[in-house]
């Protein structure tokens, strides 16, 4: 067989199921394998799109996702995939072509060292220089891009390399257990928790992986011990929970400061310091459990870490604890002040809509376990706070890298993985035009899916910002196409919203006909500046 042969079926043994790209002449060999293959190949209208299409797929699986491209441009289009995808702990493996290597017929045409250029960036990075080493490159790439903490590798596939004849083997993988905390660990950690007064659990990214659900959630249960998240470790425990107190959002300012700030012990499961920083009370002491070591910082001081495979360290926690009483009372009544003011204004028929009603409409429409999929903009604070998620992996946002431009991708993946749950793509208008190609993707695909766009014709973040500086108003605004006829320039289905009442009239709609479905829901941002700025200013936590 020739090489992009031996590669396809070293794919295969690793269980791939879909790749996404965008080929090129240098990948034409590696295409033809392809078609042989049992392995699902998805076209994109873009190498960016293809990259967060892969991370998605890789965060929903924890098996790495797979995007390929040709050389040069379409290299570089990987780039802003790859930091989304080392940042936010999502594996994949990126497959990029290069000319060949032996002789040059065209100098240094479309030539860029891509080896060296994600060097910063990713796990791992190797040119294949010759077919024999196919299986070795191959194996290694989706150990490092699977092994915690998960991210992307890359693997350069040159042109005259691919179609060299190999008689090498194709390398098995062999399962893998987790290194798990030593029994010392584990049993200062429950005298720690022990010893508290008031202890509180903080969930991050890392926390919202397989099998940790079920021990993080029997472990709140037993102990009763109240806890908050990240915006990345939402869902990991169910937030209906009567000791959920609120998501880390905004500021150290928010509600649920209020009670983060009362606990003598923060016991943080599954943060790093990509997620951005949780605003910690410095007079608590500071439990880490993760899979790895934290890194040093002033802003994040660990008192105590607990490094190895999380679900087993809790397991041995939960099992082994004896204490089963804190003085939690006084953190726990500040919880429903706390949500009363997370909920203001989540029926108001104001006009364009508030965004706490959106969040809420939003939720009010879907079923407990449909995936949300947010892009980045101002909204996705609103919702990290207000939309409370039930199961892990149901509201995906990126606050790690916080690219715009992933939401439309990322549904489109995450409709793929899991193609009988509902998937709705929240959205700017910003954010929605860096990557609105890809509706044509999702229109060939045939998907149900729903894309809302939250729509104030401007970088609604940053002219939040700019505002409270009190700065002049610049470079932040722009025109919209008609939304409606652009969904329908493409064969999808298109929606506007006139008054508040009818977003969840539309996404109702939306579901039960089916199809790719663009709804364009105008946003009074307004409420930034009330909420965000004069009342957490004046924030006094007497609720």
């Amino acid at each position: 067989m020739n090489a992009s042969e031996l590669f396809i079926q070293s794919l295969e043994a690793e269980s791939v199921t879909h790749i996404f790209g965008l080929a090129g002449e240098e990948n034409l060999h590696f295409l033809q394998a392809l078609s042989k293959s049992k392995i699902v190949y998805i076209p994109t209208r873009h190498e960016q799109a293809a990259a967060f299409m892969a991370a998605t797929y890789g965060r929903l699986t924890g098996k790495a996702g797979i995007c390929l491209s040709t050389l040069g441009p379409g290299a570089t289009n990987l780039v802003t995939g790859a930091a989304y995808a080392k940042l936010g702990g999502m594996p994949m493996v990126m497959i990029t072509g290069q000319k060949p290597i032996r002789a040059r017929t065209q100098g240094n045409f479309q030539i860029v060292d891509m080896v060296r250029l994600f060097e910063p960036i990713v796990k791992y990075t190797r040119q294949i220089t010759y077919a024999d080493l196919v299986p070795e490159i191959v194996r290694e790439s989706f150990c490092r891009a699977e092994e915690e903490k998960p991210g992307p590798t890359h693997i350069e596939l040159p042109k005259d390399v691919a179609n060299d004849e190999t008689s090498a083997k194709v390398i098995e993988p062999v399962p893998l257990r987790r290194p798990i905390a030593e029994e010392k660990a584990i049993a200062r950690a429950i005298e720690m928790i022990e010893n508290a007064k008031m202890p509180l659990v903080l969930i991050g990214a890392s926390a919202n992986r397989k099998r940790i659900s079920k021990t993080l959630s029997a472990f709140i249960e037993k102990t009763n011990i109240p806890f908050v998240d990240t915006q990345m470790g939402k869902g990991v425990v169910d937030e209906r929970s009567d000791y959920y107190m609120g998501t880390l959002a905004v500021s150290s300012r928010d509600y649920v400061h209020c009670g983060v700030n009362l606990a003598d012990l923060i016991i943080v499961i599954g943060y790093d310091l990509e997620e951005k920083l949780p605003f910690l009370s410095k007079n608590a002491k500071v439990l880490h459990i993760n899979f790895f070591p934290t890194d040093v910082s002033s802003y994040y001081a660990p008192t105590y870490e607990v490094v190895g495979d999380i679900g087993n360290t809790l397991w041995q926690i939960t099992e082994k604890i004896t204490k089963k009483s804190w003085q939690t009372e006084k953190v726990l009544s500040l919880k429903v002040g706390i949500e009363k003011k997370i909920e203001e204004n989540i029926t108001s028929d104001h006009f364009p809509m508030f965004p706490q009603r959106i969040v809420a409409d939003v939720r009010k429409s879907v079923v407990d376990d449909a995936i949300v999929c947010l892009d980045n903009g101002m909204y996705k604070l609103w919702f990290a706070r207000g939309y409370k998620t039930y199961m892990p992996n149901t509201l995906l946002l990126d606050n790690a890298l916080a690219t715009m431009g992933a939401g439309l991708p990322s549904g489109i993946a995450a409709k793929l993985v899991h193609p009988d749950k509902q998937v709705v793509v929240v959205t700017g208008d910003g954010g929605f035009m860096m990557n609105s190609q890809e509706i044509e993707t999702a229109l060939r695909l045939q998907l149900d899916l729903i894309v809302i766009i939250i729509n104030n014709n401007g970088f609604g973040m940053i002219d939040w910002e700019q505002q409270e500086k009190h700065y002049v108003s610049f470079g932040l605004s722009f025109n919209n196409p008609d939304f409606v006829k652009y969904a329908e320039s493409y064969g999808a289905h298109g929606l506007r919203v006139m008054k508040a009442s009818e977003l969840e009239e539309h996404i109702k709609q939306a579901q039960d006909k089916g199809g790719v479905w663009i709804i364009d829901v105008p946003v009074d941002y307004s409420e930034n500046h009330r909420v965000f700025t004069e009342e957490m200013e004046n924030n006094t936590c007497s609720f």
